[in-house]
């Protein structure tokens, strides 16, 4: 990833992402096409122990029980308006480096957008458990990737230190929730904030043909 380029940070977890996810690749999928996808997870104690040492502190908000009652209905409010229909994931064990780290490895293959989308329509519309490596190794086949690796993701010394990685990216660019966009010093926070960014990042894609 390059800091000077366009970005978005995406939560598998969050109900906003996956609408986001599908308002980008469905309206601005030419934008999709030229920015860098991002993932965004509450990791393991171990990563959030190395974390602190750095002085990194990620923005984990706990819900109340109204709150979660009203993400719930504003969600399936907003997905209705784009002909879908929210169906909310198990909440027991959830371990979401299991998905998030999986997509590194499925982005490294080139396969990335479209494991994305495999776990988006998994978690939201079937109300899967993304967070078992199983359900995780069950997309390989169709994305013509080792199902294996990407359910091992998560015990992947490797894929966990890029994971790493990842989240300090996350803490640079001063990322305070998801979904998030950035396009040089704009910066978009938001679902209904798409809009704007994919504005921005077209008309610097305009400037660019221009001036070559």
């Amino acid at each position: 990833m390059s800091r000077s380029r366009p970005r978005w940070y995406f939560s598998f977890s969050s109900p906003y992402s996956w609408l986001a996810h599908s308002d980008l690749v469905g309206r601005y999928s030419d934008v999709a096409d030229v920015i860098d996808w991002l993932p965004f997870w509450e990791p393991d104690e171990p990563v959030q122990r190395r974390l602190a040492r750095s002085g990194v502190q990620l923005p984990y908000v706990p819900m109340s029980d109204e709150k979660r009652r009203y993400v719930e209905q504003d969600v399936r409010r907003l997905a209705r308006e784009r002909g879908l229909e929210a169906v909310w994931p198990p909440e027991t064990g959830r371990r979401w480096e299991v998905p998030h780290l999986a997509f590194l490895v499925a982005q490294e293959m080139g396969r990335g957008r479209e494991f994305t989308d495999l776990v988006y329509r998994a978690c939201w519309q079937r109300g899967e458990d993304v967070c078992d490596p199983r359900v995780i190794a069950g997309f390989g086949a169709e994305l013509g990737l080792d199902g294996a690796a990407l359910g091992a993701a998560p015990d992947d010394p490797a894929v966990r230190q890029r994971g790493l990685e990842a989240l300090f990216s996350l803490h640079r660019d001063g990322v305070f929730g998801v979904p998030y966009f950035i396009d040089g010093a704009e910066k978009f926070w938001g679902v209904d904030r798409l809009a704007g960014f994919a504005g921005s990042v077209r008309a610097g894609l305009a400037g660019w043909e221009r001036a070559c």
